[in-house]
């Protein structure tokens, strides 16, 4: 067992250094492996896992939502909701930093893509913000970071990954339990931010008008009732996670061609096959990871690890701490949904066995995956948001670091503080489903 373990990680690690895109690298050490394993037919498992596991009724949401992400963001939706934000925010000290953190978590929240928040938001607030006077290094970090609540609020693609990879989790329960969670992740982000302004004296937006919020708020109401819908229809049982997903796609359609229009119905093929390659990338790695984790139950991968997790410390909050740093580490390396989609069948036993809800531990999962997205060497938030606003990973490095605190506090917050995650869940009868 040993040596295919190690012929599975050397490997991996040997073609992500190569530069070979992920999904590949997966595929192929994954194959790679169970060629090793001398009495199992490689071609036909590999092709079987690949196919069972893009096989599953909920990952036909991923599109869905993924389309209605694109039609939202090309359809005006962010400026309204960046008026909404300033009308309601922007009047306090360092209000542009807190208008800035209030429109990703809204934007991250209806489009579900954290890279789209970046370059949507931060395409309108960076550049304000240095005429305003804020640092743009400044500027570049708080957009990164707050980008990515909007995958832990939901709706949210990668929980639905989460949910497919475990086979038996709800995906109304995982909603549910990010929102408050997400809301505390954009709370620490924004009380970094006042506490920089103040500092450094950033000043103000125009003083509070209540005429402009109604404005304002008409305006950005059509958007953020798109989250209210999809929701609202899959915890009344109108209808599933996929079938909300396409309802969502119907309503964005309406919405940006023909109530804001902003989209042009010649815009529509490029937006499809946008839509087609993000989700032809996403399904591949979906794919490969199922049939590396199956290498991985093959070898009792699971087991082992827990086992040895476990022989480490019988202190349920020594064996999260080390979870955490272990996926933080993973997070600098490895992008959310091949980290998800690698990493939940290995941890989640262990966390199952401290007592820990597997909807617990999935929110746990997302919100330090999130981290991730926001370091280097490949946090993909943060190559999007240095070319928004126009400097390198180098000079953003040090503003983001307050940041990167932040992060970690909320981080500590949601893992030891189940109630934070489970209590909506509970109230709203979808725990234990």
């Amino acid at each position: 067992m040993e040596v295919q373990v190690l012929i599975l990680v050397v490997s991996f690690l040997l073609l992500l250094m190569m530069d070979v895109p992920i999904a590949i690298a997966i595929g192929l050490s994954t194959a790679l492996t169970i060629f090793t394993l001398g009495d199992v037919p490689t071609c036909l498992i590999v092709a079987q896992r690949m196919s069972m596991g893009i096989a599953s009724f909920p990952l036909l949401a991923i599109p869905f939502f993924v389309l209605a992400g694109i039609l939202m963001g090309e359809g005006g939706m962010a400026r309204r909701l960046i008026d909404f934000a300033a009308s309601l925010v922007g009047p306090f000290t360092g209000g542009l930093g807190y208008v800035t953190t209030l429109t990703c978590m809204m934007f991250g929240a209806i489009s579900g893509s954290a890279t789209a928040a970046v370059s949507s938001i931060g395409g309108f607030m960076i550049p304000e913000m240095t005429n305003k006077g804020y640092d743009r290094r400044f500027s570049v970090a708080i957009t990164t970071t707050a980008a990515t609540t909007g995958l832990i609020i939901p709706p949210s693609n990668i929980m639905i990954v989460f949910a497919v990879v475990t086979g038996n989790i709800s995906v109304a329960a995982l909603f549910m339990a990010g929102l408050f969670p997400g809301i505390v992740v954009g709370l620490s982000i924004m009380a970094v931010s006042g506490m920089l302004s103040h500092q450094h004296g950033y000043g103000g937006g125009k003083p509070f008008c209540l005429a402009e919020v109604i404005r304002s708020g008409k305006q950005a109401f059509p958007s953020l009732l798109l989250v209210v819908i999809v929701l609202w229809g899959i915890l009344r049982g109108v209808f599933s996670a996929t079938e909300a997903a396409a309802i969502a796609v119907l309503y964005a359609f309406i919405l940006t061609v023909f109530y804001y229009r902003e989209v042009k119905f010649r815009d529509l093929p490029r937006i499809a096959l946008r839509c087609g390659i993000t989700t032809a990338v996403i399904m591949l790695l979906v794919g490969t990871s199922q049939a590396m984790s199956w290498v991985l139950a093959y070898q009792q991968i699971p087991q082992s690890v827990s086992a040895a997790l476990l022989g480490l410390s019988n202190n349920p909050l020594v064996i999260l701490l080390i979870i955490n740093l272990v996926l933080l580490f993973v997070g600098t390396f490895m992008d959310m949904t091949p980290a998800v989609l690698i990493f939940t069948p290995i941890f989640l036993p262990v966390a199952i066995r401290l007592g820990m809800d597997p909807v617990h531990f999935g929110i746990v999962m997302i919100a330090n995956l999130c981290i991730g997205l926001c370091t280097p060497p490949v946090g993909t938030c943060l190559f999007v948001g240095c070319g928004v606003g126009k400097t390198s990973i180098v000079e953003v490095t040090r503003p983001m670091i307050p940041f990167f605190i932040a992060m970690l506090f909320a981080l500590m917050i949601i893992t030891y503080v189940p109630s934070l995650s489970m209590w909506l869940p509970t109230v709203l009868g979808l725990a234990g489903e």
